[in-house]
């Protein structure tokens, strides 16, 4: 396989996870009977540009179809954090009724109701029937396709060129990431900012977080590799900060290289710096991650064979992409772990891709009192445990398996 965006041939390896189902690819009762497609998940360097990404095994249609399950607004913490970025972007740019505000990946208006909540005029670009919908019933404008130059160039001759462009968590979902940020350069006008938010490369191999590693991600950013793509498509990086959102996280400002630039703000380069003295440029840098998937594999194998020898009862929380990640890596099936509750309905009552472990309503919790629940999606660790202190009246406890086995 070449790189996606460079196209050099990809040599350095950086995991190889086996074989595994779509994460987001939950499983309806009545298909239970029938066989899952099972995939290869590796992951690769390239060692000219230092993407990282998936090789390539499956589509992005058949990956983000009319039944996505993927709703951000289930989680208070991502809300709250949608609200703050509207507001701060209102005031850096001066946003008003005379903008235009586009996002991409819209997902079900979690963000977008914010932005038309001030009066800002704004459109949604979102491929998923199922969250596409959900927005609309937010009384949001949507557009159900996938983005790219002949969108955007679709859209400005609709009048949608962009003082703002947000695209939260969706920059690492795209096969073609150059077709992808062209369009940007297409749909902003000469003044306008586009934002990137994703999990940055240096906390996921600081953190040893390989669950965040599926299919639906095609790519794993470092700010080095993605300072050049955006540079290979008519775009220029002038700010970078620090997110804590999905275990540490970039925002990255982007501008028309062609249009009126800001001044490049000095967090680029530091973020660079940090970067390269990390290692992201070295092979040496990528060769600890396996080692530490193996590792978590067995500590938590381990606790869930102890705890089920000594009679004790665990489930789960949080029907994520990245705990299908881990259960099917771990092999953990429903002897081991009875259930996942999660407060999504469009996922109750179906089952976990490969694991086939039902996922259920967060009220089975309080029914069952189990000794254990298992946090899949480990980022929102705090957050749980407020939502479910009432866990403590007969002792149960919590527990997460990256970047360590914890209980608490």
């Amino acid at each position: 396989m070449n790189c996606r965006g460079c196209g050099t041939p990809l040599a350095l390896p950086l995991i190889d996870l086996g074989t595994s189902p779509p994460s987001n690819a939950y499983v309806r009762a009545d298909q239970l009977e029938q066989a899952e497609q099972w995939v290869p998940l590796k992951v690769a360097v390239c060692q000219q540009c230092w993407l990282v990404q998936t090789e390539d095994y499956t589509s992005a249609d058949s990956l983000f179809d009319a039944e996505y399950a993927y709703f951000s607004s289930f989680s208070s913490t991502w809300l709250a954090h949608a609200e703050r970025y509207v507001a701060e972007m209102v005031e850096r740019f001066g946003l008003d009724a005379d903008s235009r505000v586009v996002e991409i990946a819209a997902n079900d208006g979690y963000l977008l109701q914010y932005v038309t909540g001030r009066g800002i005029p704004c459109l949604g670009v979102e491929p998923t029937r199922s969250t596409a919908q959900a927005a609309r019933e937010k009384g949001l404008q949507i557009r159900e396709l996938f983005f790219g130059r002949d969108t955007a160039a679709q859209l400005v001759s609709e009048g949608w060129s962009a003082d703002l462009m947000a695209a939260n968590n969706v920059l690492a979902h795209v096969p073609d990431i150059n077709d992808f940020l062209g369009g940007f350069a297409t749909l902003l006008k000469p003044t306008g900012v586009a934002t990137f938010e994703f999990p940055q490369l240096l906390t996921l191999m600081a953190g040893q977080q390989f669950d965040t590693l599926y299919h639906e991600h095609y790519s794993y950013l470092s700010l080095t590799a993605v300072q050049t793509l955006c540079e290979r498509n008519g775009l220029e990086v002038f700010d970078v900060s620090q997110l804590s959102t999905h275990g540490g996280s970039l925002r990255v400002f982007v501008q028309r290289l062609d249009g009126e630039r800001r001044d490049v703000q000095p967090a680029v380069q530091q973020q660079l710096q940090a970067e390269l003295a990390a290692g992201v440029k070295t092979p040496e840098y990528y060769a600890t991650l396996a080692p530490a998937a193996e590792r978590i594999k067995h500590e938590l194998l381990r606790f869930l064979l102890q705890a089920k020898a000594d009679g004790k009862r665990v489930v789960g929380y949080g029907a994520a992409a990245k705990g299908n990640t881990l259960l099917n890596y771990a092999g953990v099936k429903p002897d081991l772990l009875a259930w996942v509750a999660d407060a999504n309905p469009h996922k109750q009552g179906k089952y976990l891709p490969g694991s086939r472990i039902p996922v259920v309503s967060p009220e089975r919790i309080d029914l069952e009192k189990p000794d254990y629940v298992l946090v899949l999606p480990w980022n929102l660790l705090d957050e749980i445990t407020l939502a479910f202190v009432g866990i403590r009246a007969w002792d149960g406890r919590f527990v997460i398996a990256i970047p360590e086995l914890i209980i608490r």
